[in-house]
């Protein structure tokens, strides 16, 4: 079939109801194309399978692909008339955990697991995409598809994108994250910052090792490490603006080889999460500061490494209004709510710096949800995967039709 849609003689009722008996006709196909990438999960920049079957897909369905990387897969509809080009994006890349779940369809890949829900993701928008191409509504413009590679590492596949192009014949853009925080058949959104900007940084402590009976011989690594833990905890609380949300968590304390050896060194890890941009500007000094301060005041030597990861993702206005309203078709209006920004991170914020554009997200908390996001029991409610294309689907109808 091809991808350019016939005109046909109804036209600009609300396209939203041709689209969701389309999608309804798929949903099975949807929730069984979801299976399949569970169970053959690939981890960042090496989506080549992932990205093979969903060419494949796009392909049976009457659309030419390209890859801008080689890792990602991209798609045109075309509708019927010359107009703007509005994006959707789903990722397509898994993490680094053995899975615990015990489905059927579990993870045939021994530790990689799609424990994020970017396997939703990416049935989602192919479950769009089918019923775009299937429903024969009429359009002005182009809908491009973006199956992006890496979303989970920095640098990852977005900003990888951007610097090739993929945006340059983008006008708007689209996203969503299947979302355990929220319960199952609620969308949450929100103008503004969604989710978090993302860094790590490292510090090393150079102390002086020895024998854990003699610790006055020594400069003890550990106990400066703790020292230091507690220390950063003033950051945020004392050294930064209270009306700009910031966190930092230390997340790894790497020191020692055995019991009843003082170490020679600590390096602490660790994460900023933050929504304002000074914030970012603020934070690597007074961080570097305290590292210092602590080290030289046990006599030790520290060295400090800051790493810029995705900055904040903050949705337009006017297209996070367009999310909303789809949101109240597809889901009712009782069920469309103002979303908690989360600081979590994304480099969906990527695009957003480039284009307008929204990024939302869909419920899938229920009884049988019961682990957060990257756990290894972690699954979603498959209920939602073609609420999730309805939406996507409806999203880009509806900008489009704005665009006129």
């Amino acid at each position: 079939m091809d991808s350019k849609l016939v005109n046909h003689a109804y036209d600009n009722t609300d396209k939203q109801t041709r689209i969701n008996p389309i999608v309804d006709e798929y949903a099975a196909w949807i929730v069984e194309t979801r299976r399949h990438l569970h169970q053959y999960p690939e981890l960042s920049h090496h989506e080549m399978k992932t990205a093979g079957y969903i060419r494949e897909q796009l392909e049976s369905m009457g659309l030419v692909t390209r890859s801008y990387t080689g890792k990602d897969v991209v798609a045109y509809i075309e509708g019927t008339e010359a107009g703007k080009t509005v994006a959707l994006r789903a990722d397509i890349d898994a993490l680094p955990i053995q899975e615990e779940t015990e489905l059927p369809f579990a993870s045939q890949n021994p530790g990689v697991m799609h424990a994020c829900g970017h396997d939703g993701h990416t049935a989602i928008l192919l479950g769009a995409a089918r019923a775009l191409v299937n429903a024969n509504v009429p359009f002005s413009g182009k809908i491009k598809l973006i199956f992006q590679h890496a979303e989970e590492v920095v640098p990852g596949g977005a900003s990888e994108l951007v610097e090739a192009g993929v945006l340059e014949d983008v006008d708007a853009i689209f996203g969503l994250h299947l979302w355990q925080n929220v319960d199952s058949g609620l969308l949450e959104t929100c103008a503004g910052p969604i989710m978090a900007g993302s860094d790590s940084f490292t510090v090393k402590i150079q102390g002086r090792g020895g024998h854990g009976s003699m610790p006055h011989l020594t400069i003890d690594p550990i106990v400066i490490a703790s020292h230091l833990v507690t220390q950063l905890q003033t950051v945020v609380s004392r050294s930064i603006n209270p009306l700009y949300p910031a966190v930092i968590s230390v997340g790894q304390i790497q020191s020692g080889d055995t019991y009843n050896i003082i170490p020679d060194t600590a390096q602490l890890q660790g994460t900023v999460r933050y929504f304002h941009p000074d914030v970012q500007d603020e934070i690597p000094p007074l961080i570097e500061r305290l590292a210092n301060g602590v080290c030289t005041s046990f006599g030790a030597v520290s060295t400090f490494e800051y790493v810029k990861g995705d900055p904040s993702v903050v949705n337009d206005s006017r297209m996070n209004s367009i999310v909303e309203q789809v949101g109240r078709k597809v889901l009712g209006e009782e069920n469309v709510r103002p979303a908690v920004p989360s600081m979590a991170g994304e480099d969906f914020s990527y695009y957003l710096q480039r284009v307008p554009g929204a990024y939302f997200f869909l419920g899938i908390r229920n009884e049988q949800v019961a682990y957060s996001h990257h756990h290894p029991r972690f699954t979603i409610d498959e209920k939602m995967l073609p609420v999730g294309s309805k939406l996507l689907a409806g999203i880009a109808l509806e900008y489009l039709e704005q665009q006129r």
